[in-house]
């Protein structure tokens, strides 16, 4: 047997595209004499669909696309993600995969474990699988699970531990083959997570797996693909390209027991760094593709390293021609806040304008001079440049159409050392969930592996970090070293640890309480700020759903002894 597995870059909503997806990988694979195809998770809605499934017609129009892509299908067997209705009782639909060919329905199975933490919200949707069986395609019995079913309790972050394990079970029933088809979103750290479970999987089970997952991002949740094909001894011996739309084949050898790979194989061991850039190159472009918004987009240039990556990462995705950037020094602005902007804009080869805000900021000044008679300078004139600046931005954004791509990195987000309404304005927000302490890390490997020269100017990497909105401000005035603070902040919000293990971990306990008054006082800013790529297991946005009105403190566990 012949087998492909293919991920798509599919969009949200957009079913009669899907479709026609769909049938384009369907046709290649007919005339490449391939037996099966196999296609990733809601392929014809989607991934995540949301309160869209609570849409009748929409639903409707699925379930119409569903019987559509099954009669159109030949002498080549197709695999396809989709949610069905549900006939009885529970919820409306099912998760299911589909297993067609000439024309007619060959199998249905549904999802077994439906995810409902962080950004998943399945169990609020479908109905869960509650009985198991296998798939026979011309004497092959296959074990046909979906996403989660696979991953059972191997998550980056274990919410929940499940009492059933769908793959052992396929296994008891005498499945050959384990394919699943997914949507699993991105994380930095996911590629070596995901492959250990898969390998783990495969050994354990001693069965060969097709693992096809969905690629491209859709709003703030990004897909890296990262679809393969595995021996039963846990070997990968068929990839596709990460982050691209891509597809990898493979021939199973009944007698032998084992896959034979027809594809180049396609290296996935990138570092760190390299998945993040893509992830977030990615991002940016399909957010843009995706919701039919210009090409063109603008940021503020600082001089500083955030401004520098998020104007490195735009002239990847959208070509330098369409990125432009405003370097907007007060009284306050050091010389290198406009030289290293024009230094990173003409190594990069995009457009830069000086628009000096001085004057600007002295007309409002003098305007609330009556007001702010006798009050001390404070964080209301430091906050008035960034909203100025902030207004500059959006009128060349509405001038000119382009899309304002927000610079704030997470550990600004998280303590709220941004500005609404200044520099918390965009459209989308790139790096909201890289840390200070990574964005550095990125500048160096982009200067040093990727571009092989210098870029992003050494300056901006080398000179302290600061909002530059006071006389000789520096962020350490307000702030912990980065070191320090990032330190914290992970802890905090992506392992949830309490104040005390993070004292226990080796931080000063003044300063641990700091930080997380900090995190939790500004979530009330976080609520109003662009939608951000998703690189962690734990981001601010529709992952993390805090209280803005609440008095946790993480004390009173103690107090209550």
């Amino acid at each position: 047997m012949r087998i492909r597995i293919q991920q798509l870059n599919t969009i949200v909503g957009d079913v009669t595209g899907n479709a026609s997806l769909i049938k384009e990988a369907y046709e290649k694979a007919l005339n490449d004499q391939i037996d099966l195809l196999v296609l990733p998770e809601l392929a014809v809605s989607g991934y995540p669909p949301m309160d869209l499934l609570e849409r009748q017609i929409f639903r409707e129009l699925v379930y119409q696309t569903n019987k559509h892509l099954i009669a159109q299908t030949r002498s080549t067997a197709l695999l396809f993600g989709t949610f069905t209705p549900n006939q009885g009782a529970g919820r409306r639909m099912f998760n299911a995969a589909l297993l067609a060919r000439n024309g007619m329905l060959l199998d249905e199975t549904h999802k077994t474990l439906l995810p409902t933490y962080d950004i998943f919200d399945e169990f609020r949707y479908f109905e869960p699988n509650r009985s198991f069986k296998i798939v026979e395609l011309d004497g092959i019995k296959l074990g046909i699970t979906i996403c989660e079913d696979i991953w059972n309790s191997d998550n980056e972050i274990v919410y929940h531990v499940y009492d059933e394990n769908p793959a052992a079970r396929l296994k008891e029933l005498g499945a050959e083959i384990l394919v699943n088809v997914s949507a699993s979103p991105f994380s930095k750290g996911k590629a070596p997570i995901r492959l250990k479970m898969l390998q783990n999987h495969a050994r354990e089970l001693h069965l060969p797996i097709l693992y096809a997952n969905q690629v491209g991002a859709n709003t703030e949740v990004l897909f890296d693909g990262d679809s393969m094909a595995l021996q039963p001894s846990g070997q990968v011996v068929a990839t596709t390209r990460m982050f691209h739309a891509s597809a990898t084949d493979v021939q199973w050898d009944a007698s032998a027991g084992k896959l034979i790979p027809l594809s180049t194989f396609v290296q996935r061991d990138f570092s760190v760094e390299e998945r993040t850039f893509n992830a977030l190159v990615m991002g940016i472009r399909d957010y843009l593709d995706k919701s039919k918004l210009s090409k063109k987009v603008i940021l503020g240039l600082s001089g500083g390293i955030d401004s520098a990556i998020v104007a490195t990462l735009a002239c990847e995705a959208v070509g330098a021609h369409n990125v432009t950037g405003l370097t907007m020094p007060s009284e306050f602005s050091s010389t290198g806040s406009v030289t290293d902007s024009v230094k990173l804009a003409n190594a990069l080869g995009m457009t830069v304008h000086e628009v000096p805000i001085k004057s600007l900021y002295k007309q409002y000044s003098q305007t609330l001079a009556h007001l702010f008679e006798g009050t001390p300078f404070n964080v209301a004139e430091e906050n008035l440049q960034s909203r100025i600046r902030g207004v500059l931005l959006m009128a060349m954004s509405n001038k000119f159409g382009s899309i304002l791509l927000n610079t704030g990195n997470k550990s600004e987000l998280a303590v709220g050392y941004c500005t609404l309404y200044g520099d918390m304005n965009g459209g989308l927000s790139v790096i909201a969930d890289l840390y200070k302490t990574e964005v550095y890390t990125i500048a160096n490997w982009l200067n040093d592996s990727y571009f092989g020269r210098e870029v992003i100017p050494s300056d901006t990497i080398t000179k302290p970090p600061s909002a530059e909105l006071r006389p000789d401000q520096k962020d350490t005035d307000s702030l912990p070293d980065y070191h320090v603070l990032d330190g914290i902040l992970k802890r905090y919000i992506e392992d949830q640890l309490s104040r005390d293990a993070i004292i226990d971990a080796g931080f000063d306990a003044q300063t641990v309480d700091h930080v997380i008054k900090l995190v939790d006082l500004n979530e009330y800013k976080r609520r109003q700020s662009p939608p951000g790529l998703r690189l962690s297991a734990k981001a601010f946005g529709i992952g993390r759903r805090l209280p803005i009105v609440q008095r946790w403190t993480g004390h009173e566990l103690k107090s209550a002894q």
